[in-house]
């Protein structure tokens, strides 16, 4: 007989879990479910020039993530980026891969990764360029306080 064997046969029988019990694993379940399927749909990639013309109609702020897979300070600043979505919920993130469409990078103007673009009511508001968090920061602030 192993160790683990051992081990589990001193441990108490338990017959039956309380009602009150299994509830409460169940609604904490549920609740860590609901916070990482909402955690997930914070920023939106774009994958088209139309999804992006459809995003800044359908939503009054849109803060714009203009990146590139390949780019160092694009990926130390996801993690920010993905917090501000959650902290800011009224604005609405989105990401644009400059290498995958480089016709709606051309058209914004993006000429440095990243570059954060602040729209309101599709007008452009606001640029943040570089991985500045508190800058980015204050650019969504502002745009929502407008």
């Amino acid at each position: 007989m192993s160790f683990f064997t051992r081990s589990l046969s001193q441990l108490p029988k338990v017959s039956k879990v309380s009602s009150s019990a299994n509830n409460l694993i169940f609604h904490s379940i549920n609740k860590r479910s609901f916070h990482q399927s909402i955690a997930n749909m914070g920023v939106h990639n774009i994958a088209s020039a139309s999804d992006f013309k459809t995003a800044l109609t359908d939503n009054s702020v849109v803060i714009v993530d203009a990146f590139a897979t390949w780019c160092g300070p694009c990926k130390a600043i996801a993690p920010k980026v993905a917090q501000l979505s959650e902290d800011y919920p009224a604005a609405h993130f989105v990401k644009i891969d400059v290498d995958e469409l480089p016709e709606v990078a051309q058209e914004l103007g993006v000429r440095a990764m990243p570059t954060f673009l602040i729209f309101k009511g599709s007008e452009k508001i606001g640029e943040v360029v570089g991985a500045n968090p508190p800058a980015l920061e204050l650019a969504i602030q502002k745009a929502l306080a407008a």
